[in-house]
């Protein structure tokens, strides 16, 4: 009989403890490049997945990703995931250059102070950050988050995840 007592105030007070998750994401605005129109990571909550990229014009490992990284974005948009490149440290002429030699179609703005770079403790460039639907923080990247990487953190957070192109036939 006590231990049964012990084990029902044991599991009383697991029941008391709050679950502890992933931490949420701060939320931010940014005025996107290509459009002018203003961008809210709060109008995602509950709907997609979001992949924040800090990079830089100046950053060879960016350009270098770049290719990649417009992959994914193309790859996984259709299953619910966006995409904002923040351009830290860049004058707005230097992140269109880099944007546009890169052929980047994802929406990107500017964060010339790392105003939105600090709200997330980013430490260099690049830095990638991917919030799931809930708003939380699930996965940061410092430095290289090239496709498999990005992909191996995305599928399990998207219902159906893109499938993989099957390898072209020999003739």
């Amino acid at each position: 009989m006590p231990m049964r007592r012990v084990l029902i105030a044991f599991l009383l007070w697991l029941w008391a403890v709050p679950a502890v998750g992933a931490p949420s994401a701060p939320a931010f605005t940014v005025r996107l490049i290509d459009s002018g129109r203003t961008f809210d990571s709060r109008s995602l909550i509950g709907k997609k997945v979001l992949v924040v990229r800090f990079q830089a014009s100046w950053c060879d490992v960016c350009a270098e990703e770049a290719p990649g990284l417009e992959r994914t974005w193309l790859k996984y948009r259709p299953a619910g995931v966006e995409m904002v490149g923040i351009m830290v440290e860049d004058t707005l002429a230097d992140a269109r250059r880099f944007l546009e030699a890169h052929g980047a179609t994802y929406p990107a703005g500017l964060d010339p102070r790392l105003l939105i770079a600090n709200r997330f403790k980013a430490k260099g460039t690049p830095y990638t950050i991917v919030i799931s639907k809930r708003g939380e923080i699930v996965s940061r990247i410092p430095g290289r988050a090239d496709e498999a990487r990005l992909a191996r953190v995305l599928d399990p957070l998207v219902k159906d995840p893109p499938k993989k192109k099957p390898p072209a036939r020999l003739q």
